[in-house]
């Protein structure tokens, strides 16, 4: 059965009705016990100064004990009970004979109620009792003469009912706060809830976590290395690959909440928090790793918060871009070969229909010579079978554009000890021929020159063609990425060539004049497998 889950506004909604209905309740039972003690002393404090003020009147003092007198005692005492409203004033003798009393009829009887005996002693004292009024708060006060003789007692009584009242009406003023309490927090919940709704984009606590699930499964998948900063360039978020790439680097420490300049005191992370600007495929050396770094500000509300960069070893894209190039020439020089042998089918074909045999025999013949003289002259010079079966694709793709392409070595050239090396000498060489190709395309003498020769462990590759040359200006620009004089998406080759030539520790040399050819020389360290005889 599949759990019931609340939404994200009728939890914030619940939760805060209750905390608020709760906290109003128990501050009511709080309150209301403070209330009742409050008005219960408040009543007790009246009665009890009622009761002083009559047992301090002259008049009841004089007229207490004296008969002729003893009936000013009821008028006085009535007549103070109406000004102050209380519900009873009696005034008794030592004997406990009521004085006064707010129903004649009980004049000159014994006071009921049980609590006269500590004020007949001479103290004063409230206390809850009931007499023949009903139940009653009632304070008691001896009564005096000028010499301090006791004459007798005053009981002033409150009645409880208007306690009842008194404590009734705070408990009705404690309920209308709660219930406006209670709407208040109802109308906030809602409020609030919509509130946290909107900034979390409408989406409900369970979808938040899943996503969050997801991100962190895609973060952590990937094979890049991920680092974000905030605004305060404080480390956020690192990713397994960036780990291990720090790891490797020697950087065991754990990154997250440091400073990234205390971390990674090369990193760029900081200019970009302060100009919002992206970079993008910059290299960065880490403890002698070289990084292809990212770099992308994040906005929100179109200030920076923070900042990404994205990373990964340089090693491992040279190696996949390797293979992609050399992929890709391998695939020209097989389409080269395969367009030009069916060129011969055709023409082998269309003499055999026409039945041209002695000439198709001649054909075949010399077709075969040149083959063979061809492969001959690449094998015999050029021990490494990729790179020998990558030139002859070059002669048969040069022979299909119109051009005349002479592949010639003054000494074998040796087996590669490493197979990158075979990757790096096809990238640098298909692209120096694919240039001459196209740089003698609009020319009437289309011929390029490949010279291979070897010696103390370095390979030199010449390359000569007869097309338009470059200009001298160009020159200095030309190994830019992206930089090209034939329109968009180009210069890329030349570019290539300089990363191999890096990574091979070469050098290269250029001669060129306008409508005069140009000529590449290119110096490798080369180490063989055997000797070169």
């Amino acid at each position: 059965m599949k759990r019931r889950t609340w939404s994200l506004q009728a939890t914030i909604t619940l939760l805060v009705c209750g905390v608020v209905a709760i906290s109003l309740l128990v501050t009511d039972l709080l309150i209301s016990r403070t209330i009742v003690a409050s008005i219960e002393k408040d009543r007790g404090e009246k009665a009890t100064n009622v009761a002083r003020m009559v047992a301090h009147s002259q008049l009841v003092t004089e007229a207490l004990g004296n008969q002729e007198k003893e009936s000013a005692i009821q008028e006085f005492a009535e007549e103070t009970r109406r000004l102050t409203n209380v519900k009873f004033i009696v005034v008794m003798d030592m004997n406990g004979i009521r004085k006064s009393h707010p129903d004649p009829t009980k004049i000159g009887k014994q006071f009921v109620g049980g609590d006269k005996a500590i004020s007949l002693n001479g103290k004063e004292h409230t206390s809850i009792s009931k007499g023949t009024l009903g139940l009653s708060l009632r304070s008691l006060t001896p009564i005096f003469d000028r010499t301090g003789k006791q004459l007798g007692v005053v009981a002033v009584g409150i009645s409880l009912n208007d306690v009842q009242k008194a404590v009734s009406q705070g408990h009705k003023n404690i309920y209308t706060g709660t219930l406006f309490g209670i709407v208040a927090g109802v109308l906030g919940a809602v409020l609030l809830s919509r509130y946290v709704r909107r900034i979390l984009f409408g989406l409900e606590p369970s979808a938040i976590a899943k996503l969050f699930q997801e991100r962190d499964a895609i973060l952590q998948s990937v094979r890049e290395g991920i680092i974000a900063v905030d605004q305060e360039s404080r480390i956020t978020l690192v990713n397994k690959a960036a780990l291990h790439l720090f790891h490797k680097a020697g950087l065991a420490q754990e990154p997250r909440g440091r400073k990234l300049e205390e971390y990674l005191s090369n990193s760029r992370m900081g200019r970009i928090l302060k100009t919002g600007e992206t970079e993008q495929d910059e290299e960065m050396i880490l403890n002698g790793i070289t990084l292809v770094v990212n770099r992308v500000p994040i906005f929100l509300n179109d200030k920076i918060v923070g900042a990404v960069s994205t990373f990964r070893d340089k090693t491992e894209i040279q190696q996949l871009a390797e293979q992609l190039t050399g992929v890709r020439l391998y695939a020209e020089a097989l389409r080269a070969q395969s367009h030009e042998f069916m060129n011969k089918l055709h023409v082998i074909l269309g003499m055999s229909h026409m039945g041209y045999y002695d000439q198709m025999t001649n054909y075949i013949r010399e077709l075969v010579n040149h083959r063979n003289d061809e492969m001959g002259a690449i094998s015999k010079n050029i021990k490494d079978p990729v790179l020998a079966g990558f030139l002859l694709g070059k002669l048969s793709y040069a022979r299909e554009t119109g051009a005349e392409l002479h592949i010639s070595s003054e000494r074998k050239v040796p087996d590669p000890l490493h197979s990158y090396m075979s990757h790096e000498l096809i990238t640098i060489l298909g692209n120096l021929i694919d240039n001459a190709l196209e740089a003698v395309s609009s020319c009437p003498r289309k011929q390029i020159e490949v010279h291979f020769d070897y010696g103390d462990d370095i390979l030199t590759i010449e390359v000569k063609d007869t097309g338009v040359g470059i200009e001298k200006e160009i020159q200095n620009h030309m190994f830019k990425k992206g930089f090209s004089t034939k329109g968009e998406n180009r210069g890329v080759g030349l570019f290539l060539i300089r990363q191999s030539l890096d990574r091979l520790g070469g050098e290269m040399e250029i001669s060129s004049k306008p409508s005069q050819g140009t000529r590449f020389v290119v110096y490798i360290p080369y180490d063989c497998k055997g000797d070169t005889e």
